[in-house]
């Protein structure tokens, strides 16, 4: 059976190549982040790539309870927002373009926290439906200029619902309710939540490490 056996070959490579990416990745080189040794995080809106455009600024208003919780003290956001609508700048591609020299003169913070967005919302795929959010993270030290640290996360809703049975037909209305529940519900900014406490809480395997006012993990 040449169908059978070639969709076994495809199965067989691709557990080859997954352990392979596994093997290969290694762990994160923090030797520029413990040399910055920053305290306070300067965090710009987040540049959405994906098309729903309440994007940006459900992630925005999400980040600052993860990092200080890592131990950071993370300038306002709506104070860092609205000083940067008093320069006239408005939008989030715009902000970005803004030299790290120039940040660190107004704002005096140690680092600033580029983020992407690159997954939001909602998607129905017949026998299916999902809300996820999927962002990319990069923090800059504003004294030097140096990568210090980058990361990525995602989250979806399908992680949590499960197959209720029923046969085909039942799989269809599921992810037909599920298409109209997260609609109306705008699910997208609860699993941002999600999105953004997995990207940025301070964790020993490659995520951000803690600040200097971190509560030891005992205390937590």
């Amino acid at each position: 059976m040449p169908l059978l056996t070639s969709l076994r070959t495809l199965a067989a490579l691709t557990a080859i190549a997954l352990l392979a990416g596994c093997a290969t990745q290694q762990p994160y080189d923090y030797s520029a982040f413990k040399e910055s040794s920053p305290a306070s995080i300067l965090v710009l809106p987040p540049v959405n790539k994906s098309p729903d455009i309440k994007a940006t600024y459900s992630l925005y208003s999400l980040i600052t309870a993860p990092l200080s919780e890592a131990g950071y003290y993370v300038l306002p956001v709506a104070v860092v927002n609205e000083t940067f609508k008093q320069n006239g700048m408005a939008n989030a591609e715009e902000i970005r373009e803004v030299p790290p020299q120039k940040l660190y003169e107004i704002f005096g913070a140690d680092t600033v926290l580029y983020i992407d967005v690159t997954e939001y919302g909602s998607s129905y795929k017949v026998i299916s439906s999902e809300v996820a959010v999927a962002a990319s993270a990069t923090l800059v030290d504003l004294r030097t200029g140096k990568e210090l640290w980058k990361g990525v996360a995602r989250a979806s809703s399908a992680e949590q619902q499960q197959n209720s049975g029923g046969g085909l037909a039942g799989i269809l209305i599921t992810a037909l309710v599920n298409q109209v529940m997260n609609s109306l519900n705008d699910r997208g900014h609860e699993i941002a939540g999600i999105t953004s406490a997995r990207l940025l809480s301070s964790n020993p395997v490659n995520g951000i490490l803690p600040g200097p006012r971190a509560r030891p993990v005992s205390a937590r």
